[in-house]
């Protein structure tokens, strides 16, 4: 049962006005590779979103649009190629070499930081003018939400010293929901050059997007995207559930929900005997400290927990999907 999964966002279902795009986009045939119609609205939507003009290119995964945003910020013939990321980044810990696979020569170099936050500092002490790439996690790894400022003060130093600056966006709706302030802020207008936005974890099926708020950016990458597997035929079934997640603000209404759901959980378990929160909840991950007895109690009942990671912290994720009955059935069962 989804509502009682709380492993993951992706185990969500979609919306179901996703699915009505998906159906609408269905109906006869259209352009191949982007060319349709609804491809051809995208840079237009996208871009009023984020009050930039962008160039929108879609793929059907998280992991391509990081790595198609990383080789494209690279380029065939930049400078020295290091990832400047956080130690826990998911695209150097969790992305099985995809972006090494997709930038030729990558070397990390990856920095410390509380919440999984990149500190501003120790970005400082590792630039010397070379060049290369500044990736950062919105929201990050541990749930933390970067403010506009915060975003400055890493992309500024960056891109003084000649570095691409990238944001792997999978929860920057969640992210977005939570700070009420105007995407572009913690985007574009702050200094980042390639967004990989993530749409699957709250509502679409497969639509994931890179957004370069620099379009030139994206020149020449098509060849990459074929040779990749990421250039794709019937591309208006994955730019149609983007357009039907942006309209009418659906996408930050529902990573609101979902951020409720987290804050409501984490209320409800917070006192319990034996369960500590291990960090704020600011989007829609809580992160907690319990016994695996509790947990393997929870398993039994059946809900679905992540595994307690070394330090004895579990994740658990709300999704725009879960409802309060959800929360409400776990919080009671970890009482009990």
């Amino acid at each position: 049962m989804t509502g009682r999964n709380f492993v993951s966002d992706n185990v969500a279902p979609i919306h179901p006005a996703i699915a009505a795009a998906i159906a609408r986009a269905n109906d006869g045939p259209a352009a191949s590779y982007g060319g349709d119609a609804v491809s051809g609205r995208l840079d237009d939507l996208v871009g009023r979103a984020f009050d930039a003009e962008v160039r929108v290119v879609p793929a059907a995964s998280g992991t391509a649009a990081n790595a198609l945003a990383l080789a494209a910020l690279a380029g065939p013939d930049g400078p020295e190629r290091r990832i400047f990321c956080h130690e826990a980044a998911h695209i150097r810990r969790s992305e099985e070499g995809a972006p090494e696979f997709h930038v030729d020569g990558a070397a990390w170099r990856p920095l410390p930081g509380g919440a999984a936050k990149v500190d501003p500092g120790a970005l400082a002490k590792a630039l010397d003018g070379k060049g290369g790439i500044l990736s950062i996690t919105q929201a990050t790894e541990r749930g933390a939400v970067y403010r506009p400022e915060e975003v400055r003060a890493l992309t500024a130093p960056a891109r003084a010293a000649g570095l691409g600056v990238h944001m792997d966006g999978a929860r920057f709706a969640n992210a977005a929901a939570r700070l009420g302030c105007r995407p572009a802020a913690v985007a574009g207008a702050a200094g980042i050059d390639a967004l990989s936005l993530g749409t699957s974890k709250n509502g679409t099926l497969n639509a994931e997007a890179v957004v370069f708020f620099d379009p030139a950016r994206a020149e020449g990458l098509d060849p990459l995207r074929k040779r990749a597997g990421h250039l794709y035929s019937k591309m208006r079934y994955l730019s149609a559930q983007i357009e039907a997640w942006f309209a009418d603000g659906l996408w930050l209404r529902l990573a609101a929900r979902a951020n409720d759901m987290a804050g409501r959980l984490a209320d409800r378990l917070a006192g319990l005997p034996g369960v500590a929160l291990d960090a704020p909840v600011e989007a829609n991950l809580v992160f907690v400290s319990m016994p695996e007895t509790m947990a393997g109690r929870l398993r039994g009942r059946g809900f679905a927990v992540a595994p307690r990671g070394l330090d004895g912290v579990v994740r658990l994720v709300a999704s725009w999907a879960t409802t309060e009955a959800d929360v409400d059935a776990l919080a009671a069962a970890a009482r009990e």
